[in-house]
């Protein structure tokens, strides 16, 4: 039995309410047990200046934090300089959402995605994502209301979760606890019909059998499923 009691192919409790703020043009609170996120959309009718203006593709980006208050101990905000940590998820969270997504149907605009967390408690990138994907199909449907967009350029959803190696057993969606002193650390980011985005696993010891990633594998792809299946309607 875990320390919260759950099973483990079993996730904590995931909830996603949207328009949780009334001034980005969508807004949603992604809550993996403990782990809460603030996530926003924000339209910039304008592309990245590094792209070509013959580029036909638009954009979208991400930006990820730590508030000070969300960890145990507080944390210092990042003003002038971020962590290499906060660059790697922000990349990671921009890489999953332009992956499904057809780029060339956005036009000459960046969708900016915000997820600020307020409280951390393990699975803070997975959290994000899936709040991001959420945020962004809010965001999009109203363009399409407004007369921005004249379709929608999602693909198919997509989500993500945690899984590793904790006391020698597979494990789903792990808290803080489980993941500071798991053997092996895992985050999944996979679309609707199954397809791989991201999978990201690290040994923090000793290497371990392949086997046991594909339980990771399996255990995780199971869980997106359901996940998507929690997904709020985002119909405007």
């Amino acid at each position: 039995m875990r320390n919260d009691g759950r099973a483990n192919d079993e996730t904590r409790k995931i909830k996603f309410t949207v328009d949780y703020t009334k001034n980005a043009l969508a807004s949603v609170l992604a809550e993996f047990g403990d782990t809460k996120v603030i996530v926003t959309a924000t339209n910039d009718d304008k592309k990245p200046k590094w792209m070509d203006k013959e580029d036909s593709r638009g954009w979208i980006t991400a930006e990820y934090s730590l508030l000070p208050t969300s960890t145990s101990t507080r944390c210092q905000r990042e003003r002038s300089k971020v962590s290499g940590r906060t660059q790697e998820i922000q990349r990671l969270i921009g890489r999953a959402l332009r992956s499904c997504v057809d780029l060339t149907k956005l036009g000459d605009r960046t969708i900016i995605i915000d997820a600020d967390v307020i409280q951390a408690d393990g699975g803070t990138r997975c959290a994000s994502i899936c709040g991001g994907y959420v945020a962004l199909s809010l965001a999009i449907n109203r363009m399409i209301k407004d007369g921005k967009l004249e379709e929608s350029p999602i693909l198919e959803p997509i989500a993500a979760v945690s899984a590793g190696i904790h006391d020698g057993e597979v494990i789903l969606d792990l808290n803080y606890e489980e993941d500071s002193s798991a053997q092996v650390d895992s985050n999944a980011v996979m679309t609707k019909s199954g397809k791989v985005i991201e999978f990201q696993t690290t040994a923090e010891g000793d290497p371990y059998d392949i086997e046991k990633m594909n339980q990771i594998v399996e255990l995780s792809k199971n869980a997106i499923q359901k996940i998507i299946d929690l997904y709020p309607n985002t119909e405007a």
